[in-house]
């Protein structure tokens, strides 16, 4: 019996090959890559902990708002700037203009579908009372919808890459070029997080969303419009998904296809669980880990198809220690 096991079972040797050279050697590209990407994360995963946070409902149909940005940035590019799989012949702030109409676009497209969202499949539901289980059903469905939807209006190919424009080498780290790309997406990302924080920690509005989070009923009382604050949650997450959509279009130019943000959002929704669902600076926090979480591990262990691995693995480890989180404070009983 053993004999036939080992024949048909790989062994571990076979399969997880620990390759710490590498890491050590390629260390600092993947940090930069990996917090790039975890940028892209964070801001999706920001979507996933506000409404989290007011409504205590796991919104997995926000991986299809992120995907409707990324459509829209590329309609927007191709059709009607003319941009391409070559790098466009513009000047400098030509391209700047084109990509600031591109990802107001995609956030107004965002927002739009985060808003119908609401409207057509949860805001029913929350009429009638309906148990939470329903409602994460019905996020799942609505998930399926909207990715079929797209699938038999463009079908199952990717759409063709978007070069937006050639990164260029802005400084080095121990060897390792950091280009203008990289940066954007880091700096953009981190600016969107600060202000959408102090959006929440010092505007009426932050104050009804904090209110709502931690009683809506108490908070109706108070005089603060409860169905407002839920729509204008939704309506921040998708936009700020459009934002993420400009990102994740400029780093991956050929990953736009109807169920590509299934797996960036379930990635999204493991930041915000690891930061601390609910909690606006966490969802940043558990982004920024998981990016550099996948980027390491699939260096250790030699095959790029360990990066999610990795990541889920250690996100339960490290929920088996700390169940809310790293910072584990929910967006009801943040600090003003």
């Amino acid at each position: 019996m053993l004999a036939t096991l080992t024949a048909v079972l790989p062994m571990a040797s076979d399969w997880i090959n620990f390759d710490v050279d590498t890491l050590v050697q390629n260390f600092w590209p993947a940090t930069f890559d990996g917090l790039t990407f975890g940028a892209i994360y964070a801001l999706v995963a920001l979507g996933y902990t506000l409404v989290y946070g007011v409504l205590n409902l796991i919104n997995f149909a926000h991986s299809e708002v992120f995907i409707v940005g990324c459509y829209a940035i590329v309609f927007t590019l191709t059709l009607g700037f003319g941009f391409g799989p070559s790098i466009p012949r513009l000047g400098f702030w030509a391209i700047v203009i084109n990509l600031f109409i591109a990802v107001v676009v995609a956030m107004v497209a965002s927002a739009i579908t985060a808003f119908l969202l609401e409207r057509v499949a949860y805001g029913p539901l929350r009429k009638r009372n309906a148990p939470r289980l329903v409602f994460l059903i019905t996020a799942i469905g609505m998930s399926f919808v909207i990715q079929y939807i797209f699938f038999i209006w463009r079908g199952p190919s990717a759409e063709p890459a978007v070069i937006m424009f050639r990164p260029t080498p802005v400084f080095d780290v121990f060897g390792t070029i950091i280009d203008s790309q990289q940066i954007v997406i880091i700096v953009a990302a981190v600016l969107m997080m600060v202000v959408v924080d102090q959006f929440i920690s010092r505007s009426k509005t932050g104050r009804g969303i904090r209110a709502v989070a931690q009683s809506p009923d108490t908070a109706t009382l108070m005089g603060v419009n409860k169905e407002r604050i839920i729509v204008t949650t939704f309506i921040i997450g998708g936009v700020l998904a459009g934002v993420a959509a400009l990102f994740y279009v400029m780093k991956v130019p050929s990953g736009v296809q109807y169920n590509g943000g299934f797996i960036l959002g379930i990635k999204a929704f493991a930041a915000a669980v690891l930061g601390g669902i609910g909690n606006v600076r966490g969802a940043l926090l558990g982004g920024l880990l998981i990016g550099l979480i996948g980027n390491y591990g699939q260096l250790l262990l030699g095959d790029s198809q360990w990066t999610d691995v990795v990541a889920f693995v250690v996100l339960v480890l490290v929920l088996l220690v700390r169940p809310s989180g790293i910072l584990g404070q929910t967006l009801g009983r943040s600090k003003a």
